[in-house]
């Protein structure tokens, strides 16, 4: 075994220098041929007096630099911009301009501007899914390709879908928002009348509490991004505070909570803490800079940033104010988190410190042994991300990842590792921490404390195998 780093290295010179240079600060010398290739790190070179020479000393690591077991990479290569992955690494094929032909597109002209973009054909695979069996239209859920997208924010064609009972086809003109209650003053609005208020954009994920729940399951299912985690999306919502419309409706004394009714069949509603409703609540008209889409609760809908998905109620009708709960069908039948101990957790709002990779993942297979980025989300109701760490092993050694910003309170946000793959098994696995302390737990802490017999808030690190062939799968590890 070799005793030092420069002897691991392999080169006599550098053994030579081994012998009066080393410093416990040195992690490893590149031979003096190889003096060229780390020039570009003088920060980090100091003199050889006795030599004229310098000699390559790393205090930290560089962006080549394995920091993880099974091939994870520093992330200062997203930080320093210092990756060159270059034609063969990437698996691409060397050519000339002269291989360029002209294509049958370029000889013709093209049609002209549709009244409303869509997607390329050559996209049409990236659509939404639908959990089988099939029902009734509008009833259940769609599912957001995660996997097949990137950055931050969600298409607004491809953002998932919840309702109990259809979508309700609202005439705007006809439509109206009461609140009424604990109030001096009970208000009935047009939505005319709300465009009117000044209004307010922020960019907030909406997580269905049911999201991920296929990892309560005794046997891992053959399931991708798509199916286990898409009950996840992110917009730009644009809406009037909700504080505003209160603080003019003239909030009682003794009002405490805030019951929001939606206008579809099924009347779905959920009660609020009334601080909440003062806090960051809106009233949101748009997403992504267009009027919000009717399944995602056209013409308004309810947003509570962090809080799980269904109380930010769609089609909004009806804000009553009370001094407790209402204790609705959909926060006692449903939406209560069932322990194992056969106790209930109730009014748990917040969605818990939670991360996932959507690249690779099942159905974006590794072509051939190399480098490759790992990419994924992570996000928190009570909060801010602060840091990603993923791994290659299965969990026996981790490596932060570097976050994309914007990182923003209740936002997703982008993570990225360098990864080279040396064509064996691996596991791949993100944990993520929030600005709160609150880290991501293992699947068996997660069952350790809540069992695996309920539906909502699953947050436990979730992960995917890796084959020889380059196939993933979803695993538990």
């Amino acid at each position: 075994m070799p005793t030092s780093p420069f002897e691991a290295n392999g080169s006599a010179e550098c053994r030579r220098r081994a012998s009066h240079s080393i410093k416990p600060t040195v992690l490893w010398c590149r031979s003096l041929t190889e003096h060229s290739l780390v020039r570009t790190g003088r920060r980090n070179a100091k003199l050889d007096r006795n030599e004229g020479v310098p000699l390559m000393r790393k205090t930290h690591p560089e962006p080549g630099d394995p920091a993880a077991g099974n091939g994870i990479l520093s992330r200062r290569i997203f930080f320093e911009g210092a990756l060159v992955v270059g034609a063969t690494g990437a698996g691409l094929s060397r050519g000339s301009a002269e291989q360029l032909t002209v294509q049958p597109w370029m000889k013709v002209p093209g049609p002209g501007f549709p009244g409303y973009g869509q997607p390329s054909p050559f996209e049409s695979k990236v659509v939404k899914i639908f959990p089988p069996p099939p029902n009734p239209a509008g009833v259940g859920a769609s599912r957001t390709p995660l996997h097949m997208l990137e950055g931050m924010i969600t298409p607004s064609g491809l953002h998932f879908e919840r309702s109990h009972s259809g979508i309700p086809e609202i005439d705007p003109d006809q439509h109206r928002l009461l609140i009424h209650g604990l109030v001096k003053r009970p208000l009935v609005f047009t939505v005319e009348a709300l465009s009117r208020y000044p209004m307010q954009s922020r960019i907030a994920f909406i997580e269905c509490g049911g999201n991920s729940q296929a990892l309560n399951a005794p046997q891992a299912q053959p399931l991708n991004v798509a199916a286990i985690h898409g009950l996840l999306g992110c917009a730009e919502w644009t809406g009037v505070r909700l504080s505003t419309l209160l603080d003019e409706a003239g909030i009682e004394p003794e009002a405490r909570w805030v019951i929001a009714e939606g206008a579809d069949a099924a009347a779905m509603s959920r009660s609020i803490p009334l601080t909440k409703a003062m806090d960051d609540a809106l009233l949101c008209l748009y997403q992504n800079g267009e009027r919000v889409r009717p399944s995602n609760g056209y013409p308004v809908r309810l947003l509570l940033p962090g809080f799980e998905g269904n109380m930010n109620v769609k089609w909004l009708r009806r804000l009553k104010l009370t001094a407790g709960p209402a204790m609705t069908k959909d926060e006692t039948s449903k939406y209560t988190i069932l322990l194992k101990d056969e106790k209930a957790w109730q009014f748990v709002f917040p969605i818990e410190v939670k991360s996932i990779i959507t690249r690779p993942s099942p159905g974006l297979a590794l072509r051939e042994p190399g480098f490759y980025e790992i990419s994924g989300l992570a996000w928190s109701g009570n909060g801010s991300i602060r840091q990603v760490d993923v791994s290659a092993d299965g969990g026996r050694s981790w490596a932060p990842a570097a976050l994309q910003g914007p990182i923003l309170p209740k936002a997703p946000v982008r993570f990225r590792a360098a990864w080279q793959w040396n064509g064996g098994p691996a596991v791949l696995q993100s944990r993520a921490t929030d600005d709160t302390g609150m880290v991501q737990p293992t699947r068996a802490q997660f069952a350790d404390e809540r069992g695996l017999r309920g539906v909502y808030h699953y947050n436990a690190i979730a992960s995917w195998r890796i084959d020889e062939m380059g196939e993933a799968s979803n695993v538990y590890a």
